[in-house]
């Protein structure tokens, strides 16, 4: 009896230590160390980088993406639900870090809305008429055959009709490509900043490694706790 006391003792030990390493291993996979202060927030966010929430938020989450990405308009819903959840203490930041062969007019136009107050809704409406005018993928990695369709500068001035904006306006922005140093800015801060794929998320200048909604919760959770 004594033996099996000491045995069931000696296993609760061995639990107890893995749980413990596997908490640590946990941390370390799902995000990075945090950065330091020097520099780090100027890359991370710019003083006209599109932010949703309260300025003083405890958890800022700045998002790179691309318009055309398609895992960036599947996990678009998931995003807005995670601020409905933590509003008034989440704030998201938006950077652009085009991959796509349309994510630069996308953005454009992204940005073309929000001089008439629509950013936001512009930028849901792109990921949700994403199969519309962006390059499907198939298996692999390649781009799907397509059938012939609008040019996606078409689409997008339909786009912006639908919402209420003044089309030539939108037209003037795309022309003059009025947006391009701030998304080449976006995608040269990205490359600092070591990110290789969209999305890529950073919680108060956490990289978190591992994308996941679950992931990215943790992380906030992790950062509201200080």
């Amino acid at each position: 009896m004594r033996k099996e006391v000491k045995i069931l003792a000696l296993i609760a030990i061995v639990v107890v230590v893995a749980a413990v390493l596997g908490a640590g291993y946990y941390r370390k996979s799902v995000q990075s160390v945090r950065r330091s202060a020097a520099g780090s927030d100027n890359t991370l966010v710019r003083p006209d980088s599109p932010a949703l929430g309260p300025a003083d938020a405890p958890v800022t989450v700045v998002e790179f993406l691309d318009p055309e990405c398609e895992s960036c308009g599947a996990f678009h819903p998931t995003m807005k639900g995670i601020l409905k959840d933590y509003e008034g203490k989440v704030r998201l930041v938006v950077r652009y870090m085009p991959f796509h062969p349309n994510s630069v007019l996308a953005a454009t136009v992204t940005e073309a809305a929000g001089e008439q107050g629509k950013y936001w809704e512009m930028q849901e409406l792109l990921f949700r008429r994403q199969p519309e005018w962006g390059e499907i993928h198939g298996h692999g990695g390649h781009a799907a055959p397509q059938v012939r369709r609008e040019p996606p500068a078409l689409l997008f001035e339909r786009y912006a009709a639908e919402l209420g904006l003044d089309v030539e306006r939108v037209r003037a922005a795309v022309a003059a490509n009025r947006s391009a140093a701030k998304i080449e800015r976006d995608r040269r801060d990205g490359q600092t900043l070591g990110v290789t794929r969209t999305p890529t998320f950073f919680v108060n200048g956490r990289q978190l490694a591992r994308f996941s909604q679950q992931d990215l919760r943790a992380l906030i959770e992790d950062e509201l706790k200080k």
